[in-house]
């Protein structure tokens, strides 16, 4: 049975972890580290400002690594860190579930809103 009583440094942890994109994030991570702009193009919705914010978030939680390059300009890289990589087999199950039930939950989605359209 999992424990589901958290102090807040653990519920603010799983805000952060599951707030609207730093799953995708970790999850474009996990195939390979990636620059800023691969990160954008890999997830177009999202904007620079709340893909930085993102990305400072993960990293002061320690599930990825900031990695400044030795390039000609200097570039940026992110990738997924060893504590981060614990998350990998989780997060593709999240997703894979995600993926399997998306059509059923739209559906449920739809029925409910149309139920409370009659209120």
């Amino acid at each position: 049975m999992p424990r589901t009583e958290l102090d807040d440094s653990g519920r603010q942890l799983l805000d952060q972890l599951f707030d609207k994109w730093s799953l995708l994030v970790l999850a474009a991570l996990c195939d390979r580290p990636r620059r800023f702009n691969e990160l954008r193009q890999h997830l177009p919705a999202i904007t620079p400002k709340s893909l930085t914010a993102c990305l400072r978030r993960l990293e002061r939680n320690g599930v990825i690594e900031r990695v400044i390059l030795s390039t000609e300009p200097v570039g940026v890289e992110y990738r997924i860190s060893p504590l981060g990589r614990t998350l990998e087999a989780p997060l593709q199950t999240l997703l894979g579930w995600v993926h399997d039930h998306l059509d059923t939950i739209n559906a449920s989605r739809s029925h409910y809103d149309q139920g409370r359209a009659d209120d």
